[in-house]
């Protein structure tokens, strides 16, 4: 009887951590397909979560252009509409933007119904900003269930993750950052894969959040990039 207790808790714990990957692990393909990356280690994406944010988002299109190098917005709904003339300017500089809900919640933890209001209300508010279609989501946190990329698929969203993880939000070294993009992209050429970074233009919790540390990151990865064979793309080079 115990042994058969026991063995019941394990494949509880098992099941349990197997989800728990499967919903949280931005590699996973668990839950269904998402976009993380290719098989050319030349190729880097860099994408940006959580804006508009004045002023780091316009200081990365600043930065962005002077090298002729287009990366993804992942924009949360509810900053377009506080800011639309900066997810305008987004597009304008020839950007991809994506759907990061209205409002940044953990889907794992929602209703289908919210879920599909959330994603509903950010695209309408992207679209309201730059007049086109959005066809790229991100879910906040990288956190999703099977009906979470379903509602996406069937709202005609592609779900995009990542496969090097910046951790901005919470750095202040800038050579840390650097470091630490760096290992990830080196890690994944050793496995024959592509990189595709997250980073943050903003703050989930609200406008003014200072990314000054990834703007100084993202200078000094172009610079050191520039003339070096990387081939700088978008999740669009990876959705075929």
């Amino acid at each position: 009887m115990l042994t058969e207790i026991a063995s019941a808790g394990l494949a509880a714990g098992l099941a349990a951590g197997g989800y728990a990957y499967a919903g949280k692990s931005p590699v996973s393909q668990i839950f269904g397909p998402t976009v993380i990356a290719g098989g050319d280690v030349r190729q880097i994406a860099l994408t940006y979560d959580d804006g508009p944010n004045e002023p780091y988002t316009e200081q990365l299109l600043e930065i962005l252009a002077t090298h002729r190098v287009r990366a993804t917005f992942f924009l949360v709904g509810n900053f377009v509409r506080l800011r639309p003339q900066i997810a305008r300017a987004v597009r304008q500089a020839g950007h991809l933007i994506g759907n990061h809900t209205l409002t940044h919640p953990n889907l794992m933890l929602q209703s289908p119904r919210r879920v599909r209001q959330e994603l509903i209300a950010c695209t309408a508010a992207i679209e309201d900003a730059i007049g086109e279609r959005v066809a790229w989501f991100r879910p906040p946190f990288g956190l999703r269930r099977p009906d979470v990329l379903r509602t996406a698929r069937e709202l005609g969203l592609v779900p995009v993750l990542w496969n090097v993880t910046g951790y901005d939000w919470n750095e202040r070294s800038v050579e840390r950052l650097v470091q630490r993009v760096r290992s990830g992209i080196e890690r994944n050429r050793s496995r024959r894969r592509s990189s595709s970074v997250l980073l943050h233009d903003g703050g989930h919790l609200g406008l003014g959040a200072d990314r000054s540390v990834t703007i100084a990151t993202t200078r000094i990865l172009l610079e050191a990039w520039a003339g070096s064979g990387v081939e700088m793309v978008t999740p669009e080079a990876w959705s075929q």
